[in-house]
């Protein structure tokens, strides 16, 4: 950390504390030693307390486009018409065995509709947008509605839903419910939102427990039908408990929490934490409309402009994209790092050229170091497992066990895998006994399958760094290991910025190679090309052949050594695909579905005649 003062984390997070207990079997599981303390009983809770003590306050906004005002609910707002839909399903017979579906994207009609299922016990399951939208044969969308058997299903409108909507017509009773009030085929969400409220409500949410189910959440589904990961209650309010003692500035931030996010309500990072963070906590969600994505961006930083957030969240694409635009936009750069405390993004992702580039943006216009923090965890865990509130040198550092979580280190090969066991932790997945039986180890740990290290092995406290998926890794013939995570992250900087991502290959051959999906914009732009040039002029272009050319070169200089540098990469002009899993809509690849999908892909890199691939110098 280039000039960040210790000033800045200690006003703002808990001093990170780790215990290691050393097992006679070689694993070693870390814990806090600060225990996790009471807290709420459901989530409605903490709706139920802010309508009471800030009824005023804003609770949730939105606007229709970058021009258009911001359209507020107010915390009482929001409990009113959450008891009036919660009538509504309860009338309907809605219950765990026939829950609410939602196939739309954030907005307040989604939260709210969520909101009152959970207020009376039955569960929702947000499913990816992506899945009805930009899925060609719905078969995902299909195995996840056979599933749940919903009683309800939400979306924004039915016209842009229309051809989902009959895929799964034959396989559900459901009731639609729509955003817009002008569906004719649907009932009108403020149709619900004015249910006259039944005393049936307060006695069901009174009867909700710490283990009610809260939400089903779905795996992305690579190897298979995505299954439906059960989130109850408890996990949910126990993992914002020990979010409030990690980040100890939030009990005094209340009315200051303001956050502007668009990451999905149907992922556990923009739902379980970002979304309950400000309901917990009494804050201001602005439900940002726009993504980092081409066309799309624009939105957000209109956004940005409109409302600069408490907590800045991101997935490395965006913060790809924030950077570009900060070092365009003077104004924005020094709102932006003036007022924002902190940002946050996904410990196992962020390419340390990213982490760079932020950093020195952040010296130059206003003499610090924006914090950059972090926090490991899965759909399973709810999702906070560890957390990164400190001020790591550099990227990759996910942080300790948050305090009621244990971790346990097993040696798999030359890797410490990583177990996770505690309140925070999934009960299995819905459904599924078997998945769910192998999902954990005799003491009850959840399987996560990730890898880490020690940033310290002497001083644990100073937290893990994210070591890769353990069934990623493979051997080269010579018999050394390739990490795919950590070649994954050197490989994206060392070919910065035409990189947007990159699928690590070579397995069982006596080299490394990549599969690269280009970042479009920038060959463009690095190529000189207008607009109107075709994907494939781009990627064949000299320059942009060169660049990538040097970039390997580069990684090689950084590391000679047979599994640390890739000798070949290939520009893929096929986008990932979303029915093939290669990809989620918060921009993350699968590395195993790329793979498997894209044969013909890795045979012409594997091929030795000169073709398409591009060499290391």
């Amino acid at each position: 950390m280039t000039t960040a003062s210790r000033g800045d984390a200690a006003s703002l997070f808990a001093t990170p504390r780790t215990v290691a207990e050393h097992r006679a079997d070689g694993s070693i599981v870390l814990r806090s030693p600060e225990p996790l303390r009471d807290g709420a009983r459901c989530i409605g809770d903490w709706l139920e307390q802010w309508a009471r003590q800030r009824p005023d306050s804003i609770f949730l906004a939105e606007r229709s486009s970058a021009e258009a005002p911001w359209s507020t609910v107010t915390y009482g707002q929001a409990l009113r018409q959450v008891r009036a839909a919660a009538s509504w399903i309860l009338a309907q017979g809605l219950s765990p065995e026939r829950p609410l579906a939602i196939l739309s994207d954030n907005s307040i009609d989604h939260a709210l509709l969520a909101l009152a299922a959970h207020h009376v016990g039955v569960p929702s399951a947000a499913i990816s947008p992506a899945y009805s939208l930009m899925s060609k044969d719905f078969d995902k969308l299909k195995s996840m509605i056979t599933l749940l058997e919903p009683a309800a299903i939400y979306v924004s409108a039915t016209k842009p839903f229309a051809a989902a909507l009959a895929a799964i017509k034959p396989l559900h009773s459901a009731q639609i419910i729509s955003g817009n009030a002008d569906d004719a085929d649907a009932l009108a969400f403020r149709t619900i939102a004015a249910t006259p409220e039944s005393p049936d409500v307060a006695k069901a949410f009174a009867a909700v427990t710490p283990a009610t189910i809260a939400k089903l959440l779905f795996t992305s589904g690579s190897t298979g039908a995505p299954k439906a990961v059960i989130n109850t209650q408890r996990m949910l309010t126990s993992s914002q408990q020990a979010k409030a003692q990690t980040w100890t500035f939030l009990e005094q931030a209340r009315e200051d929490l303001v956050i502007l996010d668009w990451l999905p309500w149907s992922h556990t990072f923009g739902a379980n934490h970002n979304f309950n963070l400000v309901l917990r906590n009494g804050g201001a969600l602005y439900i940002d409309g726009g993504k980092p994505a081409p066309g799309l961006f624009a939105t957000s930083l209109a956004n940005l402009k409109s409302v600069m957030p408490t907590v800045y969240f991101n997935v490395p694409r965006g913060f790809d994209m924030l950077i570009t635009a900060l070092r365009a936009d003077e104004e924005l750069c020094r709102r932006f790092f003036s007022e924002v405390k902190f940002a946050f993004y996904a410990g196992a992702a962020l390419p340390q050229n990213l982490w760079d580039a932020l950093e020195e943006l952040s010296v130059k216009t206003v003499g610090r170091a924006m914090p950059m923090v972090s926090a490991w965890g899965s759909t399973e865990t709810s999702p906070l497992a560890t957390d990164c509130h400190f001020l790591a040198e550099r990227s990759g550092n996910i942080g300790v066990p948050i305090p009621g979580t244990e971790l346990k280190l097993v040696t798999s090969g030359d890797k410490l895998e990583v177990r996770v066991r505690g309140p925070n932790a999934t009960p299995g997945y819905w459904k599924a006994p078997e998945l769910t039986r192998q999902a954990f180890d005799d003491e009850g740990f959840y399987l996560i399958g990730d890898a880490v290290k020690f940033a310290d092995a002497n001083r644990p406290e100073r937290g893990l760094f994210f070591d890769g998926r353990v069934a990623e890794d493979f051997k080269l013939n010579s018999g050394t290991w390739v990490s795919v995570g950590t070649l994954r992250l050197a490989g994206i900087a060392a070919l910065a910025p035409l990189a947007q991502d990159i699928v690590v290959t070579g397995h069982g051959g006596d080299e490394v190679r990549f599969l690269v999906f280009p970042n479009i914009a920038a060959c463009r732009a690095h190529a000189g090309l207008p607009e109107t040039a075709g994907v494939n002029e781009l990627l064949t272009h000299d320059k942009v052949r060169a660049a990538i050319a040097q970039g390997l070169a580069k990684l090689k200089q950084q590391s000679a050594n047979s599994s640390g540098h890739a000798t070949r990469a290939l520009l893929l002009v096929e986008p990932p695909s979303v029915d093939g899993g290669e990809i989620t809509d918060k921009g993350y690849i699968n590395q195993r579905a790329v793979l498997t999908r894209r044969a013909d892909a890795l045979a012409r890199l594997d091929d030795d005649a000169p073709g398409e691939w591009i060499g290391c110098y």
